[in-house]
């Protein structure tokens, strides 16, 4: 089994820029699609970014396509989230998933990821 740790979590002003890291152990990540997701109180868990497990493809909710890029270092078994031009909306705790996929492909359903991190707070202030 994986265990999946988040990172980079914080307070940043509406405009600022985080970085959020994956780091995975007890298994490789070079054959899991990965996913990032978030969850804002009283809200359900959406996803946010998604990575085949190649790096090759991305898939990005709506509301972050150019200011979020989503990354991957297979040689690090980790998986980063950049996250830039934030805003207050973006509040929430961001969690990390992954799944083995047996093709080179993107997953934007949670209920498809069979991993999951702790999860990591973002708070954008206005």
């Amino acid at each position: 089994q994986v265990q999946l740790v988040e990172s980079g979590g914080g307070l940043v002003q509406a405009g600022g820029s985080l970085r959020l890291s994956c780091a995975a152990s007890g298994r490789t990540l070079s054959r899991a699609a990965m996913g990032w997701f978030r969850q804002a109180p009283g809200k359900e868990r959406e996803f946010v970014a998604g990575i085949s497990w190649s790096g090759m493809y991305k898939h990005y909710a709506a509301f972050v396509k150019g200011r979020f890029t989503i990354s991957r270092a297979n040689s690090k078994n980790t998986v980063s989230l950049q996250m830039n031009s934030l805003k207050p909306e973006d509040t929430a705790v961001y969690y990390c998933a992954g799944t083995t996929t047996e093709q080179d492909m993107t997953i934007t359903s949670r209920y498809q990821y069979n991993d999951w991190g702790q999860g990591t707070q973002v708070t954008v202030s206005s």
